[in-house]
């Protein structure tokens, strides 16, 4: 087993993810099997029960585990499907410990940090690494060095170091360069301080990933490798960038795949970037500009629907436009009616999911806009399920139609909760989660997007929609095209709309950058056309 570990020093939000997603990359453009592991070093057990605002979007996986976007990263850069063991927490670590101790598995032993806490969080990278089939583990330290939470994952991976031997790990710090007074000078006393908290607890760097507004110049450079103890090719700058699709390039011109495998005796064979620089080339084309509403109530901290941002990303990079994301927060629309003019002048609107009473009626203005104003509308999961509220009051002439998990008393329930969910107690893990088999009805606009009548899609709801309402919905015009196995409504579209979907999973969760998800792309697309309509180029003139 070798193993690639990515701690980050400083400050937190520095690009970690991002940098273990590149590293990952560099080594399969290689040929070499590789699989990842983020450590979250919070006492949840998963990402499931947390606000948004303070941990970004949850990720679900296949297996219906509930995780740290930066999952959606690796998967994204991999092109690979994780499960839950992918992403471990000092939750799940001390949940295990205690299990073990109740069970007398430690033979009358004390428990203690070390070496049962440490040796569990050994015994899961192993276990992960060798499940997924992989040559080389890269494991994400999040947080920052010097935290009191991450210790006993920064003393397990170093005991992990000792016990693999010579040439099996490599350390990577990822750590912050500073630009500051009117001259615009690097700073390097945060990297400086960051290396001896690492060095400290008994940790020496291989590579410093060294991030910034700017690139660094040789000098600085040169001043990290004397102060820090790295080789000066071993310091690597990674300015910031105008996608994130851009840092394995950035990684790759700097020598760092070829650092790598040296390091850990891996074969340096010549990287194949064909795809993604494919990809890249057309992403930066940005033809034609289109502008897409997004409709939310986390809208303040975008990291909340990250996945939508990087699927559209996906598709910029896939047509060669430009997709410009406009954020409305929905709790602002019924304030200030004016935002419903802006919003009129969208290409498209995105509604996306999420859970509660606030900006409900906000997300339901904006979807009646799209509707009666042939604006492409996609509705994920939340947005599926207040558009069929929104249809039922304005269509189906119900005013006070609602789902119960806004209005437990409404008359009109369109929306209600899973049966198998009325029971139900605990938060953490309890929902309708991971990905299921869905049927497209042959001949319905949504199987003609996929171009096929069988999917699987990631799942993450409590409530659905009520089928006592399904046969008044498809006479006035909102026709169920995809159901779950088991007869649930997954999918409805409006045939007399130029493209108004709702999908009751989660599509972003599965679009790539070499393979865009068919809705976002069809949703572009449907833009685009109205757009052309509105705003017809002219043709080229003989003497062009």
């Amino acid at each position: 087993m070798k193993v690639i570990v990515v701690s980050g020093g400083v400050i937190s939000g520095l690009g970690k993810g991002i940098t273990t997603s590149s590293l990952g990359r560099l080594l399969k453009a290689r040929g070499i099997p590789v699989t990842i592991l983020k450590i979250d070093p919070y006492l949840n057990v998963d990402a499931g029960t947390m606000n948004p605002y303070q941990h970004g979007e949850v990720f679900v996986l296949d297996d219906g585990t509930e995780a740290d976007l930066d999952l959606g990263n690796y998967e994204r850069f991999l092109g690979q499907s994780l499960v839950g063991t992918h992403n471990l927490t000092t939750g799940k670590i001390y949940r295990a410990v205690i299990e073990k101790e109740r069970r007398g598995d430690y033979l009358g032993n004390t428990v203690q940090i070390i070496p049962h806490v440490t040796g569990e969080i050994k015994r899961t990278i192993r276990e992960v690494c060798q499940a997924a089939g992989a040559d080389v583990i890269l494991v994400e330290v999040g947080g920052t060095v010097g935290d009191i939470e991450s210790m006993p994952f920064l003393e397990a991976l170093r005991e992990l170091s000792y016990e693999l031997g010579e040439g099996h790990m490599a350390f990577v710090h990822t750590t912050l360069v500073p630009v500051v007074g009117p001259v615009g000078e690097a700073k390097t006393k945060p990297t400086q301080h960051s290396v001896r908290e690492l060095r400290a607890i008994g940790i020496r760097p291989n590579l410093i990933i060294a991030r910034g507004p700017a690139p660094l110049s040789p000098d600085i450079k040169a001043k990290i490798s004397l102060f820090c103890d790295v080789p000066p090719e071993a310091v690597i700058s990674v300015p910031d960038q105008p996608v994130i699709y851009e840092v394995p390039l950035v990684l790759e011109a700097q020598g760092v795949g070829t650092l790598l495998t040296k390091l850990l005796g891996l074969p340096d064979r010549p990287p194949d970037f064909a795809a993604w620089k494919e990809f890249l080339t057309t992403y930066r084309r940005g033809e034609r500009p289109i502008e897409v509403a997004i409709v939310g109530k986390y809208t303040e901290l975008r990291d909340a629907y990250l996945s939508h941002s990087e699927a559209f990303h996906h598709c910029q990079g896939h047509l060669g436009i430009d997709i410009r994301l406009q954020w409305y927060d929905s709790e602002d629309i019924p304030r200030n009616p004016s935002l419903l003019s802006r919003l009129e002048r969208s290409d498209a609107v995105l509604v996306p999911g999420g859970f509660g009473a606030r900006g409900v009626e906000g997300k339901v203005r904006a979807i009646g806009l799209a509707r009666t104003n042939g604006i492409p509308y996609l509705g994920v999961c939340y947005g599926f399920q207040m558009a069929a509220v929104e249809f039922a009051r304005d269509v189906l002439e119900l005013p006070r139609a609602n789902t119960t998990e806004v209005e437990p008393e409404t008359p009109d329930p369109v929306v209600c909760l899973l049966e198998e969910q009325k029971d139900v107690s605990g938060l953490g893990g309890t929902m309708r989660l991971g990905a299921q088999r869905v049927v497209l009805t042959p001949g319905s606009k949504v199987a003609a997007v996929y171009g096929k009548t069988e999917i699987w899609e990631r799942h993450r709801h409590r409530y659905e929609i009520n089928p006592a309402y399904l046969e008044r919905f498809a006479r006035a015009g909102l026709v169920v095209t995809g159901r779950s196995v088991d007869g649930r409504v997954e999918v409805f579209e409006a045939p007399s709309h130029p493209f108004f979907v709702g999908v009751q999973y989660h599509p972003e969760f599965l679009s790539r950058p070499e393979s865009p998800h068919p809705l976002y792309l069809a949703l572009v697309r449907a833009a685009l056309a109205r757009k052309e309509v509105a705003h017809p180029v002219a043709a080229p003139s003989a003497l062009a």
